[in-house]
């Protein structure tokens, strides 16, 4: 099989009304017109029996052209098999032939170029008035053959590269398509580990400082005012989150930035003076000397992993000390490391969690290209993370 044979040929387009009308009228027109010369010059002038049978073979032509897109090599092969007989049918097997070439297949163009071939050679050896030489009707074959076969492959040839170019931009198209749906995906995965990130620390103080006024009776007007206040400013806070965080959502960009700029890395002293003011007690070892120095991504990621840990130590392990360590180098690595002690014979946290959030952690670690463990060790609970800093 040829390697145009082995193509899928593009399924012929519908014709117009116009598109179908021209191809009979040059079939009838083309038909007739031979027809006709030959009355005069094959035929010598004299209506007989022979003339008659080319006209109807003719017609017969020409009806069987419209199963020729249905039934392209057998009614092409009919067709030039009677126009060995018929000049009437001339116009017929010009459309038929080039119809059937048209779809690039050899194993059915060769067939059908061999029939015409033969049949054009036989009709000028055969019938009367042709006094043509052998060698003038081989050549007129062979270029009448070639004429009508070459315009038909073309045809084809540009057909297939329509449909493929359609094709390709369907595909084009489909793949935009799945590629927005992606972006949509990931920023979606992206706010919602935000939410939980940002949500979570600003509710828990919420929870902690609303279970101290309801349990802790004794406090004085003060102490219950500061954590009114406290309580206030986080839930405050908590709406500024979501706000920015539905803002997101209503854009319909995906690469839309947030709202207000997220914290980096930078931001990490007034994290852990808030939690301090909330009553955490935390210790920042910090060995980095520049916290705006890392990169974007990094800084945010690694904010982002500190607040949920202390979100961790806060629900389950209250009235602990954390200790917050930061290290690292341009061209090397940014560790962190926030442990804090076990918190044995507690009871259970009644501040509702989702339980993803050490699993978030690990995921947005790996997204930027570090890793991060948590475990414990010697009654404390720790958290490590090391990400990539580039130079």
């Amino acid at each position: 099989m040829s390697k145009v044979d082995a193509i899928q040929a593009a399924p012929p387009p519908p014709l117009s009304h116009w598109q179908s009308t021209w191809r009979y009228l040059f079939a009838i027109v083309t038909g007739a017109g031979f027809w006709i010369t030959s009355y005069y010059n094959t035929y010598a002038g004299q209506i007989g029996a022979l003339w008659a049978i080319d006209l109807l073979l003719g017609v017969v032509s020409v009806v069987l052209m419209r199963r020729r897109r249905t039934n392209p090599f057998l009614v092409a092969m009919i067709v030039n098999i009677f126009g060995s007989f018929s000049t009437a049918a001339s116009g017929a097997v010009v459309v038929t032939t080039v119809s059937l070439a048209t779809r690039r297949r050899w194993r059915e163009i060769v067939p059908v170029a061999v029939v015409g071939f033969a049949a054009s050679v036989v009709f000028f050896e055969t019938h009367p008035g042709a006094e043509d030489s052998l060698l003038f009707s081989l050549l007129f074959t062979v270029v009448f053959v070639s004429a009508v076969i070459a315009p038909g492959m073309y045809v084809g040839a540009r057909r297939d590269l329509l449909s493929t170019l359609r094709e390709r931009a369907d595909r084009a198209e489909r793949e935009q398509g799945l590629r927005v749906e992606q972006a949509q995906v990931t920023e979606r995965a992206r706010i919602a580990r935000e939410m939980h990130d940002a949500l979570a620390h600003r509710l828990s103080l919420v929870a902690l400082h609303a279970g101290a006024l309801e349990y802790c009776r004794n406090l004085s007007d003060a102490e219950v005012a500061e954590a009114a206040a406290t309580t206030r400013k986080s839930a405050h806070l908590a709406l500024q989150d979501l706000h920015a965080i539905l803002g997101v959502l209503r854009t319909l960009e995906t690469d839309a930035p947030p709202e207000r700029p997220q914290p980096t890395l930078a931001d990490l002293p007034a994290l852990v003076q808030e939690a301090i003011g909330s009553g955490t007690k935390v210790r920042l070892h910090n060995r980095v000397d520049n916290l705006a120095e890392p990169p974007e991504a990094i800084g945010r990621g690694a904010y982002r992993m500190i607040q949920e840990s202390l979100t961790n130590a806060r629900k389950h392990a209250p009235d602990t000390a954390v200790d917050v360590t930061l290290s690292g180098h341009r061209g090397g690595q940014l560790v962190l490391e926030v442990r804090n002690p076990l918190r044995l014979g507690s009871a259970v946290s009644l501040t509702p969690g989702s339980g993803l959030g050490l699993l978030g952690l690990t995921e947005r670690a790996e997204l930027i290209g570090g890793c991060l463990e948590h475990l414990k060790v010697d009654g404390h609970f720790v958290v490590r993370a090391w990400l990539p800093w580039p130079a």
